[in-house]
């Protein structure tokens, strides 16, 4: 294992299962959107399986969240790196986990609202989780570049 000088850096497993778990259920929930709402290869990408691996993703991405709570968030918290972007992603993968319920177990009064609030959510965190994981960090690394 691997040393790391920064306070809050996960280890390489942790970062790989938070990433895959996160790529997975967003690529799931993604497949199952453009085929169950918008007809685009329905026959393939509207299946309930495909929801079914979306579910399973989810639970392992809540997971992948547990993971992260104690350390990474709250020295995140305290460096002031990312704190924004960090914290929205928090609070729109809170809004996931409740809709994702709601879905699962709300009225169905509730159930196209819900839907929408997901599925809208859910395309805005993972453009930030993008943001945060890839974008970010090779801005900052290209940028450091120039400097020397």
């Amino acid at each position: 294992m691997r040393a790391s000088n920064r306070l809050g850096k996960m280890p390489s497993w942790q970062r790989t299962f938070v990433l895959l778990t996160i790529f997975s259920c967003s690529l799931t929930g993604i497949a199952y959107l453009l085929g169950h709402e918008f007809g685009i290869y329905k026959a393939l990408l509207g299946q309930h399986s495909v929801l079914a691996w979306h579910g399973i993703f989810a639970v392992l991405a809540t997971m992948a969240l547990g993971s992260v709570l104690p350390v990474h968030i709250k020295a995140g918290f305290h460096s002031k790196r990312k704190r924004m972007n960090g914290f929205s992603q928090l609070g729109l993968l809170f809004m996931l986990c409740g809709s994702g319920l709601l879905l699962y177990y709300g009225p169905e009064s509730l159930r196209d609202a819900t839907i929408l609030t997901h599925w809208v959510t859910g395309n805005i965190f993972f453009g930030m989780f993008l943001m945060h994981t890839v974008m970010i960090p090779k801005w900052r690394a290209s940028a450091k570049e120039k400097e020397h």
